[in-house]
């Protein structure tokens, strides 16, 4: 479930589209058709209700960090490659450090999402670079 709630997170932080997630979802599902909360998600129309029963239906405290940071690192080397603008690549940082579950939240890699960004409120973009860059390679992937 850990992949899920990387992709329900990204959702809500917009990170991802609805077709990524659905996508995902259904690769899911057909690897492991008996598992009830894939069953449910498959029948969830509304993506809002899906990204609330993903949220409040994780086990964050049996999270398994390591598969979760490796999916969320991978997803966001994608999102940071793609991006041009380095200030709005944080921006959308810090909001998704936010929306990560608490018992994380201060943990390596993810704690760098909170304070990355700072180094640009005096011009440093390269500090920045560096901090995202080290966080995304956290897992060696």
């Amino acid at each position: 479930m850990e992949e899920l709630l990387v992709y329900a997170i990204l959702l809500y932080e917009e990170l991802v589209t609805e077709n990524e997630y659905s996508k995902r979802l259904d690769e899911l599902f057909l690897k492991n058709p008996e598992n009830d909360d894939l069953l449910y998600l498959e029948w969830e129309a509304d993506i809002k209700k899906a990204i609330i029963y993903m949220r409040t239906h994780s086990d964050h405290k049996n999270l398994d960090i390591e598969r979760f940071g490796r999916i969320l690192m991978n997803k966001l080397k994608m999102f940071y490659v793609n991006c041009s603008d380095i200030k709005y690549f944080a921006s959308r940082m810090h909001n998704l450090w936010k929306s990560l579950p608490e018992s994380i939240q201060n943990l390596e890699p993810f704690w760098a999402l909170s304070y990355a960004d700072e180094p640009l409120s005096w011009s440093d973009e390269e500090q920045t670079r560096k901090i995202y860059e080290h966080m995304l390679s956290y897992y060696g992937d």
